[in-house]
């Protein structure tokens, strides 16, 4: 019952009402739900003074009041309420005084440095007037210099002035550039895209900070005196822009729980700030926790566990302040819950798990794993050149630092400027010698340059994340400086320019569609199961790539899939995707046994009699030398070189056309150095492009009759009559790209030509990583070492995470029977403390449900995705050591991961296509004792990825293909037989001899605990009053 007082406790709330109106109610939401509750106690009298008295009366004609709340918002009277606290001296429950810092972020982050509180690495740009040009604020394409400190892009940008949102983050040209503005909500947006503004501002102040990659999420923390502190996630405006909103129009927030180290940095910032009510920004970012911003006076929406909580804190610290004589420990039952009915538990409801059929009611899926190739590109091409041109030769200088044995890499737009220029100087110098009959030599000197001209006026090809050119010196002179020094000077340099490769409309187009996919398929819950997963932080996800363009944008795209985002790729990929090159890039570690094995299968070919290992039979044919390969392939040569020729002789009879024109236009027209930062992988086909009969995407006739050129010369050496049969895969490569996308070109034979080289390059791809299964394990062991000890420490960590919930809840459940004797109390606190410190071993930066403040039926359901993107190499070694593990020493008595039935499938399969892709799902059967193997269940899957059927028949599904020019992704198939089982620990010991050992893992900053907790302070009986032991019991 509520205590009935004589004189009460009277709370001012001194506060401009559109702060506190909520339509025709006197207070917001969550103010009302507070001050009810409050009220419902019967100690306090809440007193609302309104605009007419704040604004228009002086402070001695303001009603008087114990107790004050006060907070600043646009046009409230700081300083006249500073005045009548003076006056009247109430307790005030947000110092004002201190308000006066939040409207500046330069004196924010002091202060926090000043507490000691962790804050972005940041600089200030202070400007008197506007455009004031500052000698100490440089700014270069990809990074600023303020001070001698430089900010590299993805950067932020925040004026100084607290009450401007208007913030920027500016993003790297290797990720295509361009700008993303924050603002405080609009409709449904938080945010937008500029992919064309790359400058900073400079019409004012402004503090520049690193940009902090958070996984796409923010966390909001929300304080109630300096022991308690309450935080909630919401999607990141940085990702899309799109604000998540419930049924009610509300933004969506999800309550998580808070490190030992984050509850100790909210106590921090509600002691600097003197606000006892303070909302703060968080940013965890590589296993640490930053604050960015503090807002000052905020409660949380929505949340009656936090409104009971605030009741009850506000409470005890009100009276402590105003009313020591009376007691502040809570009731039993709260008065506002004295005619509450209580409901009955609702019990654990169990979803299906998204494979039909394949697994019980009792099975939880703890974890999905998936290792994907990217999506279908343009043909990667490369020309490399010998110069000995000065302009050339002095470009290399300048982007070496004048080192002269030093080799340079050109990425970046203005590197590619600077060399444009210089070809387009050379070009025309060379062009007579094309006219006329010079040595063959020079000749196809001119023509490289020329196609290196072609090549950077191609924004299309040579933008954003695709663009590479390095130039080593090969030969020196001996020169004599003026001051008589010899210094040596390059005369010779080696060009080489790549280039192609780059993501089309189809590889963005099947990136996204295998994200719904795998949204759709993958989770409990048909469908929405895992947006609900992912948006009350049950799931737990992190993507990776290689550092190729085209792999980074499959996965950027395919996240837009998964996760249902909206708007462009760069944000995506900035916020949500990590690169790992050293995981997922790189052949060196294999690179001789894969030379070895390119030279047998050189041999097999070659040689017209067929050559078969002895270990070979017809019931396991995957175990003969170059399986695969046409028995008549040394015949299929000849006509494979005939057929590029026919092909080639058309594109130049195109090419020359396109030649003629292109020597009318002016030579020094200057094209603006950002138009090659602009593409990142079309979205839509160029229709209008198709219409007038030229290639796809922005590959010129002149680029096209290089492409083939090339591989007709590097195909057949006619002057030693030599084969070079790795060419096989490119002229398959360069063939299946121009079916798909220059169809409308009709280009005679190219259909035929495509037959002849897919029999070929079936043979040739699978036997480059390895002739025989023995040595297929041996450079598929090399290539994916380091991926499969991630994959080990993946399905550990998901594992162990489990059990620890598992001992968590016990532990919890134990402590719910003894609450309510303190002391017991106390320990449970200090283990649950433990439990969280112990969680740390797993590295990565979590967000976890705090389910005590959650409406979410299955609280403990929660699943960890790993996603890594990559190239052909890794899917296939990676397939390699999954296929024949059981084939090393160690291994030979063990049964194989994959069963004769899959791989008899395998054989057959030639191709890892575009969007191929291996699944790892790991279940928990629930009803298996803990420390039973049975108790995780492995899942291995596959897919070929593009089916390229469409391109060999004829009919709608071939005239669909010609109008989206994008192919299906196939279905995944199983590699275990029906009924099997795959424990976890048999997967461990398989895999173990071929992957790279935890303990070689770099080290990495200590993660975030947060495994999820049952609540021990359903009523806040023990927690009064309020001492510095306490502060693990906040959020």
């Amino acid at each position: 019952m509520a205590v009935v007082l004589a004189e009460k406790v009277k709370i001012g709330v001194c506060v401009m009402e559109k702060k506190v109106k909520c339509q025709s109610e006197v207070f917001s939401a969550p103010m009302g739900q507070i001050f009810d509750r409050l009220q419902a106690f019967g100690e306090f009298e809440v007193i609302h003074f309104g605009d007419k008295v704040i604004l228009e009366e002086p402070i001695e004609s303001w009603p008087i009041c114990d107790c004050l709340i006060a907070f600043y918002s646009s046009g409230y009277p700081l300083e006249k309420a500073e005045a009548y606290a003076a006056l009247r001296k109430p307790f005030v429950v947000n110092e004002l005084e201190p308000q006066h810092l939040l409207h500046d972020r330069r004196k924010v982050y002091e202060r926090l440095e000043m507490f000691g509180i962790p804050v972005p690495k940041y600089a200030l740009v202070i400007r008197e007037v506007p455009y004031q040009q500052l000698d100490y604020f440089n700014e270069e394409e990809d990074f600023v210099e303020v001070h001698g400190m430089r900010f590299f892009k993805p950067f932020v940008e925040k004026p100084v002035d607290a009450d401007n949102h208007s913030i920027m983050i500016y993003y790297p040209s290797s990720a295509g550039g361009g700008m993303k503005e924050l603002f405080r909500k609009v409709g449904n947006r938080s945010s937008e895209f500029h992919p064309d503004v790359r400058r900073v501002r400079r019409e004012g102040s402004y503090i520049y900070e690193e940009f902090m990659p958070t996984g796409g999420t923010d966390v909001k923390v929300y304080t109630v005196g300096p022991e308690y502190a309450h935080a909630e996630a919401r999607k990141s405006p940085v990702v899309d822009g799109v604000v998540m909103r419930n049924p009610d129009g509300k933004e969506v927030r999800y309550p998580v729980l808070l490190s030992p180290a984050e509850k100790e940095m909210a106590r921090d910032v509600c002691i600097a700030f003197s606000q006892a009510v303070c909302g703060f920004d968080l940013l965890r970012s590589e296993g640490r926790s930053y604050v960015c911003d503090v807002n000052g006076w905020s409660f949380v929406k929505n949340s009656y566990k936090y409104y009971d909580d605030s009741a009850c804190v506000l409470r005890k610290m009100l009276l402590d302040a105003k009313a020591p004589h009376l007691s502040s420990v809570v009731p039993p039952t709260l008065p506002w819950k004295v005619n509450e009915l209580i409901q009955p538990s609702e019990p654990l409801t169990r979803q299906g798990s998204g494979i039909n059929g394949t697994f019980g009611q009792s099975e939880e899926l703890r974890c999905v794993i998936a290792v994907i190739r990217h999506g279908d590109r343009t043909p990667k091409q490369k020309v490399k050149l010998k110069v000995t041109e000065e302009k050339l030769l002095n470009l290399m200088l300048k982007y070496n630092g004048g080192r002269p044995k030093s080799e340079t890499k050109l990425k970046s737009a203005v590197q590619l400027q600077d060399l444009l220029d210089a070809t387009r100087m050379l070009v025309p110098r060379t062009r007579r010698d094309l006219e006329s009959d010079s040595e063959a030599e020079d000749v196809e000197h001119a023509e490289k340059l020329r196609q290196v001209k072609a090549v950077l006026e191609e924004g299309g090809h040579f933008s954003g994340i695709y663009r590479k050119v390095q130039l080593k010196p090969l030969k020196w002179v001996k020169v004599t400086k003026g001051n008589g020094e010899i210094e040596e000077r390059p005369v010779e340099a080696l060009m080489i320019l790549k280039y192609g490769g780059v993501l089309t409309h189809a590889g963005r187009k099947q990136a996204e569609e295998l994200g719904r996919y795998f949204r759709n398929k993958m989770y409990p819950g048909e469908g929405t199961g895992l947006l609900r997963l992912h948006s009350t932080y049950r799931h737990d996800l992190k993507i990776y790539s290689s550092d190729e363009g085209r792999v980074q944008m499959s996965a950027a795209a395919f996240a837009k899939g998964l996760l249902d985002l909206e708007g462009q790729l760069t944000p995506i990929l900035v916020s949500l995707v990590s690169k790992d090159s050293s995981m997922l890039d790189g052949l060196e570690n294999a690179s001789s046994e894969m030379e070895e094995a390119k030279a047998r299968l050189n041999e097999i070919i070659t040689c017209k009699a067929k050559t078969v290992d002895s270990n070979g039979s017809s019931e396991f044919p995957w175990t003969v030398d170059g399986a695969g390969l046409p028995p008549d392939a040394s015949e299929l040569l000849p006509n494979l070189v005939k057929l590029t020729k026919k092909v080639t002789e058309q594109v130049r009879l195109l090419a020359k056309d396109e030649n003629e024109k292109l020597t009318e236009r002016n030579l020094y027209d200057i094209i603006p150095p950002y138009d090659q930062a602009n593409a990142l992988g079309k979205t839509t086909i160029d229709v209008d492009r198709i219409a007038a009969g030229l290639p796809c995407g922005s590959e010129g006739f002149l680029l096209m009759y290089a492409r083939w050129k090339k591989l007709e010369t590097d195909l057949y050496n006619e002057r030693k009559e030599r084969y070079d049969i790795t060419q096989i895969p490119d002229v398959y490569d360069s063939c299946k790209y121009d079916l798909l996308h220059n169809a409308h070109l009709n280009l005679e034979g190219l259909d035929e030509l495509f037959t002849v080289a897919q029999v070929l390059a079936d043979g040739v791809i699978p036997n480059e990583y390895g002739i025989n299964p023995k040595q297929k394990l041996k450079i598929g062991s090399k290539i994916a070492r380091r991926l499969l000890g991630k994959l080990l420490i993946d399905l550990r960590n998901t594992r162990e995470e489990a059990i620890n919930v598992i001992k968590n809840n016990q532990d919890l459940s134990l402590s719910e029977k003894i609450k309510k004797d303190a002391e017991a109390n106390s320990k449970v606190f200090h283990k649950i403390d433990e439990i969280d410190q112990d969680d740390d071993d797993d590295k990565e930066t979590k967000y976890r449900l705090d389910p005590k403040y959650a409406n979410v039926k299955t609280p403990d359901r929660h699943v960890r995705t790993r996603l890594y993107f990559t190239s052909e190499s890794h899917l296939h070694s990676l397939m390699n050591v999954l296929r024949y593990c059981n084939l090393d020493e160690s291994l030979e008595e063990e049964e194989g991961l994959v069963c004769h039935n899959a791989l008899q499938r395998l054989s057959k399969t030639k191709e890892l296509d575009y969007m191929s892709h291996i699944v790892l799902r790991m279940f928990e059967n629930t009803e298996v004792a803990l420390e039973d193997p049975k108790r995780y269940r492995v899942e291995l899957t596959y897919s070929r990825g593009a089916d390229l059927s469409p391109l060999e028949k004829e009919g709608s599904e071939c005239t669909s293909l010609h109008q989206e020019h994008t192919l299906p992704i196939m279905g995944p198939e199983r590699l275990q037989g029906i009924g099997s089982y795959l424990t976890l620990e048999t997967m461990e010991n398989m895999i173990r001899p071929f992957a790279m050992p935890a303990e070689d893992f770099p080290p990495t900053p200590a993660g975030f605990s947060g495994y999820f907790s049952k609540s021990v302070l359903d009523r806040l009986v023990n927690l009064w009053p309020f001492h510095r032991q306490s502060s693990n019991l906040g959020k």
